[in-house]
């Protein structure tokens, strides 16, 4: 039985926000449809970066948290993000980014897929990867990308591990994942038919030093349950494996639950709903800033303490 149906979402460190809003939506063409606080540091700010509706599956957040070094790649996190983009569209993409001076890669071929590596501008490594696969997806009609050439969501997510057995075994025996092929060190892991927005890749590397979180790292990667029911079923397996996963904790757009996989990812499990239309119209996402009820009474404190965006 597959308890998880795809990536729900990815959250990322970076630095200053105001640079890391000029990439999202000003280079790579995102909306932003949440402009928050992290709940347990509201000090600073959790932003939220998907299509036009904020679709499961399309969401890459952050938590700007300048004052970190930069993270370590190592063992025990993701390190890399991949995004959907369209057929035939990383010529248009390898011109925007040079445009901007975004340090890019010569494209590359994935598990027969074609990709393009970038940075951003907090270090985080990002790819894109052209695909057909069918996907939840609204056009964000204010983007400064063409619409056919706009991201799509979150395609994968990649991962380095110390024992890739480990991992494999959950991924496998408790989420539902199915091993697939395996290319140039990486082995492919995908939930239900699989394609975009339903895989991960691993890099089994015993002799690499662990990961540590900071600016340009992955915090968590988010992984789609359907509603409530769901997700305490995928919760009761995941403790039935000895991850010791939190209760569900509510972040009022989904409920979560996190844990860490064996090798030592924070990994969530994200309700689809209610949606981030929970308490913005549609036509207002990211347009001001949102708190959960308990900060409201500190709304002024809060704002006079984050910088401007």
């Amino acid at each position: 039985m597959t308890l998880v149906s795809g990536i729900h979402h990815v959250t990322a460190i970076a630095a200053d926000p105001q640079e890391n809003l000029d990439f999202y939506t000003g280079v790579l063409g995102m909306r932003l449809v949440k402009r928050s606080v992290n709940q347990d540091d509201p000090g600073t700010y959790h932003l939220f970066y998907a299509d036009a509706d904020g679709h499961p599956g399309t969401d890459l957040t952050f938590f700007p948290w300048a004052h970190l070094p930069p993270g370590r790649k190592g063992i025990g996190l993701t390190v890399e993000v991949a995004l959907a983009v369209p057929p035939d569209t990383l010529g248009f993409w390898s011109d925007r980014l040079a445009g901007f001076d975004v340090a890019i890669e010569e494209p590359e071929e994935r598990f027969g897929e074609r990709a393009l590596r970038l940075t951003d501008p907090h270090g985080l490594e990002l790819a894109l990867v052209e695909t057909a696969d069918e996907r939840e997806f609204t056009v964000w009609e204010e983007s400064p990308v063409e619409p056919a050439a706009q991201i799509r969501g979150l395609d994968s997510v990649r991962l380095w591990e110390r024992d890739l057995a480990l991992s494999a075994d959950f991924l496998t025996g408790v989420l539902g994942f199915e091993r697939r092929e395996s290319e140039d060190g990486w082995q492919r892991y995908e939930l239900g038919d699989g394609g975009s927005g339903r895989r991960l890749e691993i890099r089994e590397l015993p002799g690499e030093r662990r990961g540590t979180w900071g600016r340009g790292s992955v915090h968590h990667v988010a992984w789609r349950v359907a509603d409530e029911e769901a997700q305490l079923t995928a919760r009761r397996a995941v403790a039935e494996a000895g991850r010791r996963p939190t209760k569900v904790i509510d972040r009022f757009w989904f409920k979560s639950v996190y844990f860490l996989e064996p090798g030592g990812v924070l990994f969530e499990l994200a309700t689809d709903g209610p949606g981030f239309t929970a308490d913005e119209a549609a036509e207002e996402l990211g347009g001001r800033l949102i708190l959960p009820p308990w900060l409201e009474p500190k709304r002024d404190e809060i704002e006079a303490a984050l910088p401007a965006l």
